[in-house]
């Protein structure tokens, strides 16, 4: 259960609101954090770097939910918690010729939303809308767009019906859990009842950003949809908060498993303490270090990206000292179908290995 004695005195500005409507994730998504006025009221910056601020929000909008924006040391601006979510001056100043659709998915859309690359699966982006903008979100070209439409959603399903080849459907964003639940519901029960699909997949956010969400009722129904995976997006130990345990445990004892793809950040995760502690935790958590993606070079994130042999570096040392079972796969993800490149060393094949 989540300590909610600790709750109150971690809470910030929020440190008087009810306990339940704190609990309750429509309040939460009712006072996320939106306007540049009360981001600049909570941070209490000073006012140039208000200022600077200002122009990334019109190219990029933000959105914060009080949980998540509690987690930040306010007054520490590489906090890696801030860094995620708060909007940053070099998403428009800084660039390494980064791209607004950098694994091209847009070419491999038959459809509107649809995202076809592989033969046996596809992607299906059900909304665009999120709980929170993560800063490096290689999708960022799509956050001014909303939900899609139901229309969209019917002509995806019709889709797949008609694609006996698709086996495995993964249903993203956005964030696939912002939907109406019906209309989740709905979708999900049109694809299980399609013969040829045989696993469902969601990917969300939401453990991370908005646990609340993960309620008894929303697990009760994504129950129904079996063999359904869930993939969650944890970057630093920090987010493994008791709130977010309980949101994974209430899955997993569903049996819906639950999987991790972090992303490699500069400044969150990149150091072996960091990148160990949010191992080791993921697994406490019953929740399975499943992929490591070098961040894309998606325009407005060129300041996360870390150089790809430090990233090996510090994979083979997390390799070398670490639970297998802990272990992710440190993947580039390549346009054109490429699919995951696996990122790794062979510095242990010395002379007396070898031997």
């Amino acid at each position: 259960m989540v300590n909610t004695d600790n709750n109150k005195s971690r809470r910030g500005p929020w440190r008087d609101v009810d306990e339940a409507d704190w609990q309750d994730w429509r309040w939460q998504l009712r006072n996320r954090i939106r306007t540049e006025k009360r981001l600049n009221e909570y941070l209490k910056d000073e006012q140039e770097t208000s200022k600077l601020r200002r122009a990334v929000i019109r190219n990029f909008p933000f959105a914060i939910t009080p949980y998540y924006f509690c987690l930040m040391k306010d007054s520490d601006i590489e906090d890696p918690i801030r860094l995620q979510c708060v909007p940053d001056p070099r998403e428009i100043a800084f660039s390494l010729g980064g791209v607004d659709d950098p694994l091209a998915e847009d070419r491999d859309m038959p459809l509107p939303g649809l995202i076809h690359r592989y033969a046996d699966r596809c992607l299906a982006m059900v909304t665009h809308t999120c709980t929170m903008y993560c800063r490096h979100c290689n999708r960022k070209r799509f956050w001014k767009e909303g939900a899609a439409a139901k229309s969209r959603l019917s002509a995806m399903i019709d889709y797949v019906a008609a694609t006996p080849g698709i086996r495995e459907v993964i249903v993203s964003g956005g964030d696939p859990l912002t939907l109406p639940e019906t209309v989740l519901e709905g979708f999900l029960g049109a694809l299980r009842s399609i013969p040829h699909v045989e696993v469902l997949r969601i990917g969300s956010r939401i453990p991370v950003v908005l646990p609340m969400r993960i309620t008894p009722s929303l697990v009760r129904m994504l129950r129904k949809h079996r063999p359904l995976w869930f993939n969650t997006q944890f970057n630093s130990p920090r987010e493994l908060t008791p709130e977010a345990a309980l949101a994974c445990q209430r899955l997993v004892d569903a049996g819906i498993p639950v999987s991790n793809q972090s992303v490699l950040l500069r400044g969150v995760n990149d150091t072996y303490e960091t990148m160990r502690e949010l191992l080791y935790g993921l697994q406490r958590i019953s929740v399975r270090p499943y992929y490591l993606f070098s961040c894309d070079p998606v325009r407005g994130a060129d300041h996360f990206r870390v150089d790809l042999w430090k990233g090996m570096e510090l994979m083979e040392r997390i390799s070398r000292s670490t639970s297998g079972l802990c272990v992710p796969l440190f993947v580039l993800d390549v346009p054109g179908g490429k699919g995951k490149m696996p990122l790794q060393t062979f510095s242990l094949l010395t002379d007396s290995f070898l031997a």
